[in-house]
This record gives structure tokens, sequence and C-alpha cells, in this order.
């Protein structure tokens, strides 16, 4: 999946996790699956803390690493009835109710095959996580069953999981074509500590035998080489999913190498289809990407000045086209983006694109040529704090300078939420007196989406012509808006399931009819967050969203353990809050309120029950303070007995 309009799950976005875990000894890691890792226990409620602040030190090089994260996955799918005979099970576990971390299960006897493993960026609702993986708890239980994953392409929504999920699910052999391997090889280095994958390289029209099981593959376009769809052959038609595609098409005919590649459906029998919903709001087709390229290669001709181009890092097709293009101008290329950096290199090492020598430059050499023979490729269309772009646009990047004279072409749309970030990074570059040119604002096209808009999604549903659909890769509304374009061409409605994150789905009768059980495998999205990877972070989450919303309130006080009065007046901290110094009558009163809350408390309470005070101190205080400030700030009361 590319970034688009839609989108923002790929590896457009630079992926950096805040602590790559090393293959170093860890004397603390959890035993026996405990789920309390380097954290420590699961805080269970809002006024018990153990320590404050969440500020996270660097780790040092001799700080300890677990082995592995510790998982909190529940084991609650024994009720769940095997699949009967001549049925066939399909479980989406990710992509139908979200878009990004895609994982669709197919489970046929006693054979299962995964498709896919991607990720999610942590968004407002999950504050300090890292990234968001699907819960494979249903395929934890069944790994034994597991004959395969099959990766359809490269893009971190449908392999970014993989590191994390194929050693809880067994570490079945992975299927997929040559470049997708290899990014999937350079994304499992950043995780030294977990076991070595077992790597199948394929291609289009080659098949396989997983199991009882026969898996066929055909090319598809994406903004990405080597995508590829899927045919999984069952005893009642064939299931059918092409990952994520569009059409290369001319003026809505497909081009002869289109229809070479879908050509063996105009016969075939087939029983399911699965496909993307991204871009289903989208009417007509979607824009060819050689329109993209000849809008692109008409603005470099013409550039009079350095010429920076902003794209996702994700683009490898339009990446590749562009250094082409200033190629065959004799014009020099700086690649400026760790992702974008990444992604070249592993095209390079699939033998899809090879370079002539000195055409790349790097970023320091840029001011050794003519403006007018420069190129710089640069991650950062969104407004990521981080990226490239962003950094010379608030004159933070050490190596490079904007200047006037230069011309930015932003080739890529705007992901909705990111708004703000891009009209930021705007404001900065024009400040510096440099030329921006959008997809909305260039007269030339300069951008194109990887999805099939609605003429694209028709044309694939009349060439398959299937018996049963499910639409996925997109949140609910826009598989519903799927169903209804497949029941405008003709599919009855009861043939269609519009699913949700582990809703489990079985075509039986000998494929006769698709049913929805009333059992359902595990959906809550599992958070990495740190080394600690599982679904039980309800409370953190929560706490993390009171602190970003009113902030937090320590109540530290000191009662004599003989009487319990307190030794002193409590001492308060305020993070986030109110400001102190401007609130000392608030203060005041918070003080006399603790006292008076305390010593009725603890009034012939022998021995003092500290959790007990806490708790009804936490309470109090929250009242209070809501009373006096309509804030609810993170009450943390700490209770010592002298």
């Amino acid at each position: 999946m590319d970034n688009t309009q839609n989108t923002n799950n790929d590896v457009s976005r630079e992926f950096s996790p805040k602590r790559t875990p090393q293959p170093q000894q860890n004397n603390n890691a959890p035993k026996n699956g405990s789920p309390k890792g380097p954290r420590g226990p699961k805080r269970s409620g809002t006024f018990q803390y153990s320590k404050f602040g969440s500020q996270r030190k660097p780790r040092g090089k001799n700080d300890a690493v677990p082995n592995e994260a510790p998982v909190k996955t529940k084991k609650v799918t024994g009720n769940i009835p095997p699949v009967a005979p001549g049925n066939i099970r399909i479980i989406p576990l990710g992509g139908v109710e979200e878009i990004g971390k895609n994982m669709t299960a197919i489970e046929i006897g006693n054979d299962i095959i995964v498709i896919d493993a991607g990720m999610q960026f942590a968004n407002e609702d999950t504050p300090g996580i890292d990234y968001i993986i699907p819960n494979t708890t249903y395929l934890e239980e069944r790994k034994d069953k597991i004959r395969a994953m099959i990766i359809t392409h490269g893009h971190l929504d449908h392999i970014g999981g993989i590191p994390l999920v194929m050693s809880r699910i067994g570490n079945p052999t992975l299927y997929s074509r040559n470049l997708s391997i290899l990014m999937i090889q350079k994304r499992q280095s950043e995780f030294p500590h977990l076991p070595e994958l077992k790597l199948v390289p394929v291609e289009k029209n080659q098949s396989i035998t997983v199991g009882n099981i026969k898996v066929r593959f055909f090319g598809v376009t994406h903004t990405i080489p080597d995508s590829m769809g899927i045919i999984i052959e069952t005893p009642y038609g064939n299931i059918v999913t092409p990952g994520d595609y569009k059409l290369d098409h001319i003026d809505g005919v497909a081009t002869p190498e289109e229809e070479k590649e879908y050509a063996e459906f105009d016969n075939s029998n087939n029983l399911l289809l699965l496909t993307d919903s991204t871009n289903i709001e989208n009417e007509g087709f979607a824009l060819p990407e050689i329109k993209v390229h000849q809008g692109l290669e008409n603005l470099i001709r013409i550039s009079t000045g350095r010429t920076i181009i902003a794209a996702f890092a994700s683009h490898i097709t339009r990446l590749v086209k562009i250094v082409e293009i200033a190629e065959a101008f004799n014009k020099k290329v700086a690649i400026e983006g760790r992702s974008m950096k990444t992604n070249m290199e592993v095209v390079e090492a699939a033998g899809l694109f090879k370079y002539k020598k000195g055409t790349i430059i790097t970023i320091e050499e840029v001011d050794n040529y003519p403006p007018d023979r420069v190129i710089i490729l640069m991650t950062g269309a969104q407004g990521e704090e981080f990226a490239a772009l962003n950094r010379a646009a608030n004159k933070t990047h050490k190596k490079f300078r904007l200047r006037k004279g230069d011309t930015i072409i932003l080739s890529a749309s705007i992901i909705p939420g990111n708004e703000r970030a891009v009209e930021k990074l705007k404001d900065g570059i024009a400040r510096q007196g440099v030329k921006i040119m959008s997809y909305r604002t260039s007269e030339e096209y300069i951008h194109g989406t990887g999805h099939g808009n609605q003429e694209d999604i028709k044309w694939l549903h009349r060439k398959i012509h299937p018996r049963f659909f499910i639409p996925i890769h997109g949140n609910h509304f826009r598989l519903q808006l799927h169903k209804d374009l497949a029941m405008s061409l003709g599919m009855r409605e009861d043939h269609i399931v519009v699913p949700d994150n582990g809703m489990i789905i079985e075509i039986q009768d000998e494929g006769k009819k698709i049913v929805v059980l009333k059992d359902k495998a595990p959906s809550n999205p599992m958070m990495v967050d740190g080394f600690s990877v599982g679904d039980e972070q309800d409370v953190v989450i929560r706490d993390r969203q009171m602190l970003a919303q009113d902030g937090m309130f320590v109540i530290i006080a000191m009662i004599d353990q003989k009487t319990g009065k307190l030794k002193k007046s409590p001492d308060l901290i305020s993070r986030g809050f109110v400001y102190l110094k401007e609130n000392q009558e608030l203060l005041r009163q918070a003080r006399i309120m603790i006292k008076q809350t305390v010593e009725q408390t603890t009034q012939n309470m022998n021995p003092i029950n500290l959790d007990y005070v806490k708790n009804t101190v936490g309470e109090s205080a929250s009242k209070y303070l809501y009373q006096k400030t309509a804030k609810r700030p993170l009450i943390i009361p700490v209770i010592l007995t002298v």
C-alpha cells in the first residue's frame, strides 16, 4: 500500500523504533512467559504508582535488554470450534476496521495460510505507543497448522509486523517476490534478537503447494515493484486477492500487459474475492503512473534552479524513474532521508535498477554543481517532525540549506490528519523564498495514487466474477461502500460479508453459502510499546490520555503511624495542570481538604491501611479539583508513614 490521500501506513514514513532491541544478555528478563517485562508489573489503577513521571532515559550500552518482548495476550479461543470438513474459514485479523496492519488467515482442513503481516503507526488514541500490529492469539494457538506466510508486497502496512508476528506463530516459511524478500530482510535486521526467518522467493505465474493447498501468484500494478496477487485453489473454486493494486491503463482501457496478467481469470471458477477498498470513494480510474513520470520529466527539463522533490519513500517506482530522468538530462541526484536511501539500496540489490556511476551524490556535494544540474530527493512531504524536508524548512538540517531560486515539488497528496503539519512545512519553505509546487497547484501531473479508484475496482470485479465477496483494506464505511459497488454490479447481498477484525467467516455447504460464526477471534490490537507487546494496555493508554489533556497532580503526605495524623502540610506537585505560583489559594484549600480527608480516614484505623488511604485521598482530590477548575488531572497520591 502506498501513502495516498486516504492512507498513512506504509514505508513512506521513516521507521525508527525508540528502543530497538539489541542481542545482549538480560538477567532480569521475564521467565516462563511471565507478562512482567522490563517495566515491572502492570499497574492496575489510577492512583497507585510505584514511581513518578513518564520520561524514558536513553539506554546505555551495558543496559539489559530482553531476548524477546513480553507478550500479554489472553488465550481465549479454545471454545471456537475447529473447521468442519469441507468448510473454508476466512479470518481478517487486521486491515478491515482501519487502513493498515493488514493480515488475513485462510483455514482449510488442517492447513492455515496467512496473508500479510502489517503494522499501523500510533495516533492520538494511542499516545506513546511505537506502533500497532494485528492480534495473533488465534494463530498462536494453532501454530502447528500454519503452513505459510505469504506477503503481497513490501510496504510496511503489509510487512511491518513480521518481526514480532513470525516468532509467535511458529515462524512458518514466508513466501514473496524478490524485492519484498529483501525489504523484509532489511526490516528484520532491526530485530537481531529474534529468530531468523525462513524466506522463499517466488515469482508471478509460479505455483507452490503448502500442506494440502495449492497457491498461485500473478503480478499487479502498484507503487512498488514486485507486487503480486494470490490465488488459493479450493475444491469449490479459487480464493483471489490482488493485494494493493491499480490498473495500468490508457484512457480507461487496460494495457495489453495488464490484460495478460489477468487473462487467466476470464474462464476460471472463482469462489471468493478479497480486495482493496482504500480508494472506493474516488470516482473514475486512478491516474496511471506514466502520467506522473511525464509530468515530473517536464518540470525537471525546464528547471533553472535546484529541484527538490519530496515524495513517499514507498513510491519506489517513481523514485527510480526520477533518477532515470536525471541521467537522461545529465543531472546529479542527492537522496536525503533514511527510509528513502534504504529503499533505493534495496531496489539496487534486487537488480531492478542500476544507476550510472557518478549520478548519485551526497547531500554535502550538492553545492559543488550548478543549481540547474541538481535534483534532491527528500522524505518529509507530510511535514513529519524529523524528516529531511521539515528540517530544511525550519533551518535545523545540519548539511543542507534551502535558498532562493529552489523549487520544491511535493509529489504526494496530504494524508488526512496531516494538514496542519503540511501547512507549517509550507510556511517554513515559503519564508525562505522557495517556490512550492503541489499536486493541487501544478499544471503537470506530479502525484498519483497506488490504489484503484471506483472504475479500477469495477474492472477487477468484472474480471474475477466471484461467487462471494469480502471487502478488505479500509475502515468500515469504506467496506460498506465497496459492498454497495459490488451489489451495483449484480452481486447478491447474501453473498457479501463486510467484516470486522477477528470475524470468523466460513464458506459452507460445498461452496454454496457464506456465513459469519457467532464466535470471534481475539481482535484487540497488539500495541508495541518499547519492549512490551500486548493487548492489555487500556489503563496505560487512558492514563497517558489524561496526562495529555489535563496533566497530573501529585500529593505527598507523611502520616504519623501511631496517631494517623499528618506530620506536616502535604507537598503538592503539578505538571501540565495549573501553574502553582498563580494558584496559591487553590493549593491552600487543597492542603486543608487533604489533611481533613487523611485524618478522617485514619481515625480509629489500626493498623493504617495505606492502600485505602491512597484511594480515598485520590478520589477526594479528584472531585475537589474538578469542582474548582473543571479539569481532571491524573491524581497520584503518595502516602508515607513515619
